[in-house]
């Protein structure tokens, strides 16, 4: 991984042929799409269609069947359990349509897990998590528990938490799905706002019109195969 003239001119992320298979289920079908550095592009389909599946094979939670994915420069074909984490946790951010934030844990600790495989000083740890808190609008609500947050709230912890490795490529999968359309709508800012002002490259699958609108480019997905739009 030290081709950085080349790396620095990839696709953030390029899919070649992508097929996965679940026995005869097959969800996500021969599907070829590049996404460049700090683009912002969402994906659409109906329920079904495949598109959490396809962005778990980018995110490198799922291995393709066949194909190849690769993130900036870097095929994710042949890694193990352990490079597949390790490139998650260097490269890549995730925001679930649930949060998934744990539920013992306060904002700020939150905020601060990704933090601790890697050997950093825990004031160290706790500052870089106050600082995203901060930048999200929660500084005063940082020792909360996620059941004392709102639906809004926990998904802005759930973005800092994203960022917290300050990752290259934030991956989305309906941000806005569990949330009123104002409180969706600020959410929707705050991504936009860090794909415009830092370059992060956004890709954000949903089902919001309004997020396809915003986007630099929509795709859409259906029967497991994905056409620009």
């Amino acid at each position: 991984m030290n081709n950085s003239n080349n790396t620095a001119s990839a696709p953030a992320i390029a899919a070649d042929n992508v097929s996965k298979h679940f026995g005869p289920v097959n969800p996500v079908r021969h599907v070829s799409f590049n996404v460049e550095q700090g683009e912002f592009v969402s994906l659409l389909g109906p329920s079904g269609s495949g598109k959490s599946t396809l962005l778990g094979l980018l995110a490198g939670f799922e291995q393709a069947s066949e194909g190849a994915v690769s993130l900036q420069g870097h095929s994710l074909n042949g890694l193990n359990e352990d490079q597949l984490a390790l490139m998650r946790r260097e490269s890549v951010g995730f925001v679930f349509q649930a949060f998934h934030l744990i539920p013992t844990l306060s904002a700020l600790e939150n905020v601060a897990f990704p933090l601790y495989p890697v050997k950093m000083d825990k004031e160290l740890r706790h500052q870089q998590a106050q600082t995203l808190l901060e930048q999200m609008g929660l500084g005063k609500r940082t020792t909360h528990l996620p059941s004392r947050l709102s639906g809004g709230e926990r998904q802005r912890v759930a973005i800092a938490r994203a960022l917290v490795n300050k990752p290259s490529i934030l991956f989305c999968d309906e941000p806005t799905g569990n949330l009123d359309s104002t409180t969706g709508n600020e959410i929707l800012d705050i991504l936009i706002k860090l794909n415009t002002e830092q370059e992060l490259t956004l890709f954000i699958v949903t089902h919001d019109q309004e997020i396809a609108r915003l986007s630099n480019r929509s795709l859409y997905m259906q029967d497991g195969e994905v056409k620009q739009s």
